[in-house]
């Protein structure tokens, strides 16, 4: 994991505008949130279901990219006064207490264009078919616009407050289109960046919504019993400004088994890929286990 996040990280370097290229302003602010830590989980996603089905990792590298500036741009909104108005992420000042609200925008607005820059522009670079390339352009601006994340975070933020009366299914929409959408998308675009059969895309789409389920079981969970130290960032938020968790609704212990659910589930879709998944159940294992 630490070699796929030195991978990730070396052509985040090579695909980002300098600091100093004028306005310096903005690109100095996407590299200090890009470059804050992270654990550059959905690009190893995205890297590993490529090498599963036969394909060159290397090649998918400007994707996993893409993905990574798509995430940073939503933690960076997430984080403005008007959605959670949090104060630290990975252990430092959020984007808009260094730079402003106003920078903080450019710049999550800079990262979102930027990926699909990257996306096209570097996968052409790469010689992967201009087919491969529209398909993973697609499903990626699909989870990550209204029918994904932004449409989960406008369902959450009207749901917030309303308590132990959303129905489960209800949430459970909310979370695979908030967390989940962006994380079946990196282990679907590196499945058809590796040339992947339909049945491999199918096992690996059911891993990823279930992974992406567990992922927001374990940050649910963190947000009530994680430290500031361990999270690097605030904690207890989602108490705070009333929003609909799973433990909020099913309670902690219901909830860490649901974890437990998913992750069995994700495993056992990659059953036909045999011993050659094991770095993607490992993946899994970690979500659930994490402590930040």
């Amino acid at each position: 994991m630490r070699q796929d996040q030195q991978r990730v990280d070396m052509a985040l370097e090579r695909y980002l505008p300098p600091a100093v290229e004028v306005p310096a302003t903005i690109h100095e602010s996407m590299r200090y949130s890009l470059f804050a830590g992270g654990k550059r989980f959905r690009p190893i996603l995205l890297l590993e279901a490529c090498r599963l089905v036969g394909g060159e990792a290397r090649k998918s590298l400007p994707a996993a990219v893409a993905m990574e500036l798509i995430h940073t741009y939503s933690l960076i909104h997430d984080d403005l006064p008007c959605m959670d108005d949090a104060s630290l992420r990975r252990g430092k000042p959020t984007s808009h207490k260094k730079y402003g609200e106003a920078i903080a925008v450019l710049t999550g607005d800079a990262l979102l264009t930027h990926a699909f820059e990257v996306l096209t522009r570097e996968q052409v670079a790469e010689g992967v078919p201009t087919e491969a390339i529209v398909e993973v352009v697609g499903l990626i601006a699909r989870a990550a616009g209204t029918m994904g994340m932004v449409g989960g975070q406008v369902l959450d933020i009207q749901h917030a407050g309303t308590g132990a009366g959303i129905r489960p299914e209800q949430l459970s929409e909310i979370h695979h289109r908030k967390t989940g959408a962006l994380i079946v998308a990196a282990v679907e675009a590196g499945a058809v960046l590796g040339g992947a059969t339909f049945e491999q895309r199918e096992s690996l789409t059911a891993y990823g919504r279930n992974v992406g389920l567990a992922f927001q079981i374990a940050d649910d969970l963190l947000d009530v019993h994680g430290t500031v130290e361990t999270l690097g960032k605030d904690i207890a938020g989602d108490v705070a400004r009333q929003k609909i968790t799973f433990p909020a609704v099913f309670g902690v212990e219901a909830s860490r088994q649901m974890g437990v659910d998913s992750l069995i589930r994700a495993t056992q879709a990659l059953e036909g890929f045999g011993g050659e998944a094991a770095y993607l159940r490992a993946l899994a294992e970690f979500v659930v286990s994490r402590a930040h």
